[in-house]
Parts: C-alpha cells; sequence; structure tokens
C-alpha cells in the first residue's frame, strides 16, 4: 500500500503507474490551497501527519521540482517506494535507488545505476554503465548514451540527448532540445546544440 506526496498533474501519472502495477494507493497528501477532496478516485488527506501515517506503507515524493522533492524528503522519517511503469524496460542489472519512479516507454540498460528520489519520465532512455545521482530528473524522450554520469538535483529537458561518457554536474538544468557533446561544471544552465552555458548558479533548484 502507497501513499503519495503531492496532488499535481505528476501525482496523477505516479498515481496511474501504481494502480496499473497493481498497488494500493490509500491516499494523497498535499498541503495546497483549493484542492479537490479527491483526485482519481483517491482521497486527498491535506498536510502530512504521524497520525495519518501507517508504519506498513511507502511514500512517494510525486512533485516534478528536484530542489522541492529533496526538502520534503529531508523533513521526512518514513519509508519510500518505487514506482515502476509495467510498459518500461528495465535491465535486471540495473540498480534503482527508494522514492524513484519510471514512467512509460522509460528504458534503462545494462549496469546503470539510479540514485533516490529521481524520476525517469516518459519514452527516456538510459544506456550501459550511466550513473544517475539522487534528485535527478530526466524529461520524456531524453536520451542518455552509455557511460554518462549526471549529479544530483540536475534536470534533463524534455529531448535532450547526451554523448557517451559526458560528465553532468551537480544542479545543473539543460533546456529541452539541448544536445551536450563536453562534460557540464555544477550549477550551470545549459541549452543548444551544441549545448553551451547561459547562466552559472548560486545554489541548487
Amino acid at each position: 500500500m502507497f501513499f503519495l506526496y503531492g496532488a499535481s498533474g505528476h501525482g496523477k501519472v505516479i498515481l496511474e503507474i501504481l494502480k496499473s502495477s497493481g498497488k494500493d494507493v490509500y491516499g494523497i497528501f498535499d498541503d495546497g490551497n483549493n484542492l479537490p477532496s479527491t483526485i482519481l478516485e483517491v482521497p486527498i488527506l491535506g498536510v502530512f501527519s504521524e497520525d495519518k501515517w501507517n508504519e506498513s506503507y511507502a511514500l512517494i515524493i510525486s512533485i516534478g521540482n528536484n530542489n522541492i522533492r529533496k526538502i520534503i524528503v529531508e523533513k521526512l522519517d518514513v519509508t519510500f517506494g518505487i514506482a515502476i511503469h509495467p510498459k518500461s524496460q528495465i535491465s535486471p542489472s540495473v540498480k534503482i535507488g527508494k522514492g524513484t519512479t519510471l514512467m512509460a516507454g522509460s528504458i534503462v540498460n545494462a549496469s546503470t545505476r539510479i540514485g533516490e528520489h529521481c524520476i525517469v519520465n516518459t519514452n527516456a532512455s538510459l544506456d550501459h554503465d550511466c550513473v544517475i545521482e539522487d534528485f535527478v530528473h530526466i524529461s520524456p524522450g531524453a536520451v542518455i548514451t552509455g557511460g554518462v554520469s549526471i549529479g544530483e538535483g540536475t534536470h534533463i529537458g524534455a529531448g535532450v540527448i547526451v554523448i557517451p561518457g559526458v560528465k553532468i554536474g551537480k544542479w545543473v538544468t539543460i533546456g529541452a532540445g539541448a544536445v551536450i557533446i563536453n562534460n557540464i561544471p555544477d550549477y550551470t544552465t545549459v541549452v543548444g546544440n551544441p549545448g553551451r552555458i547561459i547562466k552559472q548558479k548560486e545554489k541548487n533548484g
């Protein structure tokens, strides 16, 4: 039995992944205002509190923003689950950290390691021997070729292509459609083909 934390559109996607995998979802925590009472027939439970939590259940943070996801995770002392769509293709040698979600059509090949609380979104592919650190979001249709490493909190935009062996730092933002052919330092924003740095960020987020 699962709980979700986050009643957004991203939460709907994870909810349907769990349902399609035969998992039950008890409810969704969210501290937002003007929320409906249910989403896809699952009740919205409001702000997380211990009296609403059953320790035999597992939680997934169903929020797409990497920084917010990390902040919430660091406040909670609960068991985190994993959501893998039945139409994803995951090599048996892949290692997947707690709290991570893999959407429909995602492909992860041999000996790749995905950290905790990551998102591998719809039709994204990760080839062999990649290392994906915690709180990374790989957006729909991104192609991560073999031997790539991606640092904590990095956002890979939709349709991005990363050539083999590239090292991408932590808390990097790569814009949609970029082609990454060189290593990328921490806390930068990158766009274009070939990818170029357009901004140096002071901190994560």
